[in-house]
């Protein structure tokens, strides 16, 4: 295990969670990687190996997500939220400046959270997300999240991870399949569960998880970017891409082949472009 397990307590006294792999030294620059909405931690475990070569990665289970505890008030199933939770794993760990690398809803709450202190946000990685959602992947996401069926065994559970994403991976084996279940599943008792508490759906249902960031976005013209766009994406409309590289000139984009919503960076494009972007 090359990562140390974190717990702490946010603003709200909710204990979360989130994985730390050390970087080469301690004076190594910091990336936080934050998850998209049903996912944890666990999605980032390639690519912090990768990274944690040059930097230190943390891997954080938002509120309701993996090791990270379920909220009592579903009302806070929310970006902000979430975004005020990092901002106190970020004072926990006494990091004065860091990089983020989100994926759709951790894409949101990078943006926020630049926002918020752009001298603190180095630079930004955002994959297969922007400051507007096409409605087509909202409506796709809303159908299936707290809705799905409980499964008996393992492989219903590839099973039915492939039924949910198979439109964005549409090379995947059984294999893979079963890998990316692993993520999305934990086994209770003699059965695995979906690693999320179901009541997130109540963001969706309300539209938190679909803000309207042009504003924020423009605002943090000034810390660089990177955004990631899956070329089969329901989330990142082209237009939209195109529309956030004209109102920021210093936007680095990359288009990764094959994919949907969303790349998991161990992609070859995904993974050479954030190397070169987070080093420059």
């Amino acid at each position: 295990m090359n990562y140390i397990d974190v717990f702490y307590d946010t603003h709200d006294g909710l204990r979360l969670y989130a994985r730390d792999y050390p970087g080469p030294t301690t004076e190594a620059p910091t990336v936080i990687c934050l998850p998209g909405l049903t996912r944890n931690g666990k999605d980032f475990a390639p690519l912090a190996e990768h990274l944690r070569k040059s930097y230190r990665v943390i891997c954080p289970d938002q509120r309701g997500r993996g090791r990270s505890a379920r909220d009592p008030d579903p009302g806070n199933y929310r970006p902000d939220v979430y975004a005020n939770d990092m901002w106190c794993l970020a004072d926990l760990l006494k990091l004065a400046s860091f990089c983020i690398v989100g994926t759709s809803l951790g894409g949101l709450m990078a943006i926020l959270m630049a926002a918020r202190s752009p001298d603190r946000v180095a630079r930004i990685v955002l994959n297969d997300v922007g400051p507007e959602i096409d409605p087509q992947g909202i409506a796709r996401i809303a159908g299936y999240v707290g809705k799905s069926s409980p499964v008996r065994t393992w492989t219903d559970a590839a099973e039915q991870t492939a039924a949910t994403n198979g439109a964005a991976f549409p090379e995947y084996t059984q294999a893979d399949w079963m890998e990316m279940a692993r993520n999305v599943y934990i086994q209770e008792g003699e059965t695995p569960v979906l690693d999320y508490d179901p009541l997130i759906a109540r963001g969706v249902a309300s539209g938190s998880a679909a803000p309207d960031l042009w504003p924020l976005f423009s605002a943090i013209g000034k810390v660089p970017m990177l955004a990631i766009r899956g070329v089969l994406s329901d989330i990142l409309s082209e237009a939209t891409l195109a529309s956030m590289s004209r109102r920021l000139a210093n936007l680095t984009t990359v288009e990764v082949p094959n994919r949907g919503h969303a790349p998991t960076l161990a992609e070859e494009a995904a993974l050479t472009s954030i190397r070169k972007f987070l080093s420059i």
